[in-house]
């Protein structure tokens, strides 16, 4: 019976595997380009969210290290060998999902710099355009008037 693992080793075990596959499904999503930063803070948010998620199932992981590290050392080679390939797996599912989130979350925050940049950049771009048209349509000074002539092509 020492080689059993505990009931609350099951309980952990099912409960961090359906996390993993739940935030795997999640960060798996197709990535589509989006102009609308509102939908990119909300994407944002859902990945922090993850994150702490992350953080939170850490505790479970943690104990099934332990619980598979104490039970090797109980257990039969065969029984311990199946424990720590099992949970090597996991621990592998879950440096790829930390890995992951980290990269998204890091490429998305590039990509709200970016367009923030270009939504400030557009803006300036709109006022010029305005100034420029309410300048082209000013009315042109009479040809003999060479301070007002001076005056406008210094504006230009």
């Amino acid at each position: 019976f020492d080689s059993l693992p505990p009931a609350r080793y099951k309980e952990t075990m099912s409960t961090v595997l359906v996390w993993i596959q739940q935030s795997e499904a999640k960060l798996s999503m197709p990535q589509v380009a989006v102009a609308e930063y509102e939908i990119m803070e909300q994407r944002l948010r859902e990945l922090k969210a993850l994150q702490s998620s992350l953080q939170e199932q850490q505790k479970g992981l943690n104990y099934l290290s332990t619980t598979v590290e104490d039970m090797s050392r109980k257990a039969p080679e065969e029984v311990s060998q199946r424990y720590r390939s099992e949970i090597e797996v996991i621990l592998g599912r879950w440096k790829k999902l930390s890995a992951q989130l980290v990269e998204h979350s890091q490429k998305l925050e590039e990509l709200m710099t970016k367009l923030q940049r270009f939504q400030n950049d557009t803006k300036t771009l709109k006022k010029w355009m305005a100034e420029v048209d309410v300048f082209l349509k000013e009315e042109w000074p009479a040809l003999g008037d060479s301070e007002a002539l001076e005056k406008q092509l210094e504006q230009c």
